[in-house]
């Protein structure tokens, strides 16, 4: 792995040096862009409108621009000295429960590894951390960005960081258009939706997930190198449910439905409930039988 951020975990008087390193990596398929009469691949060239020339790095600093077309620039010694030192350490400010931060917040997973001699205090922290059952809520920059984060101790015997997000970066959810307000349940409906979620309750094994447009997309590029005419079958779009009933009653049916549990109103008498499970005699093929005059008795009844 490589190395991404070097510097110590810091709480209290104690400094335990760490190394960090990404634990994701982005596997998508990268598309370049191209000239479409030769192929060749379009370059972005760094050039000055107004110099009407190529600009070098060494000529390039950062600005912001405060109004339009105006801005304060920043050398690269500016930045750095408004990172500061606290630009190699991250800094634990409290102890909390995992289960207190809401999922919104996380952005991207790195581990810790002890760095230089720090095998012992990198350890010390992570069986306190273990024991108490808390999880260190620490700040970090990294590369010139200050970012929240949550130390937290994996299984596997490793410290992971996870950067999360300030509480002024998370957008008020008053601003989610069309939100609905406070709507009656139906309980039939919700009795079927609790049902499925039974039904489709499973303990979480993410290796049974995959990226099935990042399988097409390799298939469909090595199927091109190997110069086959490669063709897409048109995707069939699920129909269009507008009875929230029908839809529910249809996913149920396509799954393993307990049939001991049958739905119905909870006004419905006990003889009609009989009738919403199908029995095993009512699926059976029916001998037909010569139609007969009907009685008067029948007839009324019909």
């Amino acid at each position: 792995m490589h190395t991404v951020w070097k510097g110590a975990i810091s709480f209290g008087l104690v400094h335990v040096p760490v190394k960090m390193f990404s634990a994701t990596e982005d596997k998508d398929i990268s598309l370049r862009m191209l000239h479409s009469v030769c192929g060749s691949p379009i370059a972005y060239v760094r050039e000055c409108p107004v110099c009407d020339k190529k600009i070098e790095w060494d000529e390039i600093v950062k600005g912001y621009e405060y109004e339009k077309g105006r801005y304060v620039t920043f050398s690269k010694e500016e930045l750095e000295q408004v990172a500061g030192e606290k630009s190699k350490t991250i800094q634990i400010l409290d102890f909390v429960a995992l289960e207190e931060i809401d999922p919104i917040y996380f952005q991207k997973t790195y581990y810790l590894s002890p760095d230089q001699a720090g095998g012992g205090a990198y350890s010390l922290l992570m069986e306190a951390m273990k024991q108490s059952g808390k999880i260190g809520i620490a700040k970090i920059s990294i590369r010139a960005k200050s970012s929240l984060a949550a130390i937290r101790v994996l299984e596997e015997g490793c410290l992971a960081m996870e950067t999360i997000f300030y509480p002024d970066e998370i957008r008020s959810v008053q601003q989610v258009p069309n939100l609905p307000g406070a709507v009656a349940v139906n309980e039939k409906e919700l009795t079927m939706a609790k049902l499925l979620i039974d039904q489709l309750s499973t303990p979480f094994e993410p290796e049974k997930y995959t990226d099935d447009y990042r399988t097409a997309m390799h298939d469909m590029i090595q199927g091109k190198i190997a110069g086959e005419d490669v063709t897409v079958a048109p995707s069939q779009e699920p129909g269009h449910v507008l009875d929230l009933m029908a839809a529910l009653q249809a996913s149920l049916e396509s799954g393993k439905a307990p049939a001991a549990l049958p739905i119905t109103d909870p006004g419905t008498p006990a003889s009609k409930k009989k009738k919403s499970v199908a029995s095993d005699e009512d699926k059976a093929p029916k001998k037909a039988v010569k139609p007969r005059a009907k009685k008067k008795k029948d007839i009324g009844a019909s």
